[in-house]
């Protein structure tokens, strides 16, 4: 055993699937995990950089590893992700914590375990590929997501919406091999998964650097759904302005697929929406959402929603309170802008900061409201729910339309779905029994 590792993964779904392969290579090095930071050998900063705060934490909590450091002269550290991609983040890094070990890019994750090896011989690796090449496959997971299993099936954005920093620290669009993902699938189905959870910036454009035109997401999610066994897909993340009726029509005609669809609006106003690159109108979105619903009228809908973008006015964000609540969302995500270097809206009129606090507040009690009602609707039904978690005779799970619902449970049905009735609800919170 070459000691413990300590993973800090920060951003989205794909970062905390990548640090499950990043634990994947430590442990085929011979690492196992530490429960703290304080015990481990080596520490790993699996970075984000869509929003400033990811950074400024990253950077906090480097310090602390510095102190500790300090006690622990032979600690390793390694940092890598979007935020060690970014131009010019090699160097200031090491500039300003030179007791790092490790710096790489997201285009070289699998390459961390020739790092490891090196460190035997020299004190400091640095190396980030200015760009994405091939897909790799095989690289070692570790899986830590309970009964859901994350699968990519392509890297990268050809979007570059103005706010955005992705398409430069996370290269273009890749997709993987559909035959190869189809394999992964089959086999942690197999190994007892119960819900797969498709990973993508932009799942509906799957395929469409591929030579074989038949080849897209609507087609994958319907040979998926065509695989033996008992069990849940749900897919992240979908772009308004290319999730197609196709798609919808598949998620329809099967009980494998879940009825659920996050679709990051982003903004109401068509003039903000322009400004950000989103390619799609107010009407065009709402449109969406009709025809989702007509085919799937008890779908569970969220939406990322960004406040503040440069020069929001209070109309613009008042077509945005008009979209959310003409939708009526199950989840709103909801972000202040913040600004990216090197992304077009960086350069725009800036909206102060007192505006951005204030519409985000008006927008969350809104949701929080929204949310009541959406829950209070649900009081008397039946759903069936897949069961994540499982303590004292309290269990939880989700509904197939992202409905979270809790429920008493003598027995441990971690990883089972089972029907439950919802009789309260309290805070958006929905509470059920088990039918028997």
């Amino acid at each position: 055993m070459r000691g413990k590792y300590f993973i800090n993964t920060y951003g989205c779904q794909m970062n905390v699937h990548e640090s499950e392969k990043l634990a994947g290579i430590l442990r085929e090095h011979g690492y196992t995990e530490a429960n703290t930071l304080e015990e481990c050998d080596i520490v790993v900063f699996n970075t984000c950089c869509v929003r400033e705060t990811a950074e400024y934490r990253v950077l906090g909590n480097l310090g602390i590893v510095k102190k500790l450091k300090e006690s622990k002269p032979d600690l390793k550290v390694a940092v890598c992700g979007c935020m060690a991609q970014k131009p010019g983040a090699e160097q200031a890094l090491k500039k300003r914590c030179p007791f790092i070990n490790i710096i790489f890019g997201t285009h070289n994750l699998h390459k961390f375990g020739d790092y490891l090896d090196l460190l035997d011989s020299k004190k400091y690796i640095g190396e980030v590929w200015d760009s994405e090449g091939e897909v790799v496959e095989n690289v070692p997971v570790y899986r830590t997501s309970g009964v859901n299993a994350w699968v990519n099936i392509m890297y990268g954005c050809n979007n570059f919406c103005s706010y955005c920093i992705v398409p430069y620290v996370r290269g273009r669009e890749r997709s993987r091999n559909e035959s190869v993902i189809l394999d992964d699938v089959k086999r942690l189905i197999g190994e007892g998964y119960k819900e797969i959870t498709l990973l993508g910036q932009n799942v509906n454009s799957y395929g469409n650097d591929l030579a074989d035109k038949e080849v897209n997401f609507a087609n994958l999610l319907d040979k998926i759904a065509n695989l033996d066994g008992k069990f849940k897909v749900r897919f992240m993340t979908s772009h308004p302005k290319d999730l197609s009726e196709d798609v919808v029509k598949v998620i329809s005609s099967s009980e494998k697929l879940a009825d659920y669809i996050h679709l990051p609006i982003q903004a109401g106003s068509d003039r903000i929406l322009a400004l950000m690159n989103r390619r799609y109108t107010k009407k065009d979105y709402l449109n969406k959402i009709d025809m989702i619903r007509k085919y799937i009228p008890g779908v569970g809908l969220s939406s990322d929603i960004m406040v503040g973008f440069p020069t929001e006015t209070e109309e613009d964000f008042l077509e945005t309170v008009d979209v959310v609540k003409r939708v009526g969302y199950n989840n709103l995500f909801t972000f202040i802008y913040s600004r990216r270097s090197g992304t077009p809206a960086d350069k725009m009129e800036q909206v102060d900061i007192k505006i951005k606090k204030d519409r985000i507040s008006r927008l969350i009690d809104l949701q929080f409201e929204i949310g009541n009602e959406e829950a209070t609707k649900c009081v008397g039904k039946t759903y069936e729910v897949l069961c994540d978690e499982w303590k004292n005779g309290k269990a939880k799970g989700k509904s197939s339309c992202e409905k979270a619902i809790s429920f008493a449970s003598a027995d441990d049905i971690v990883g089972k779905f089972v029907p439950v009735k919802i009789t309260a609800t309290k805070n958006n919170q929905l509470k059920g029994e088990l039918v028997k």
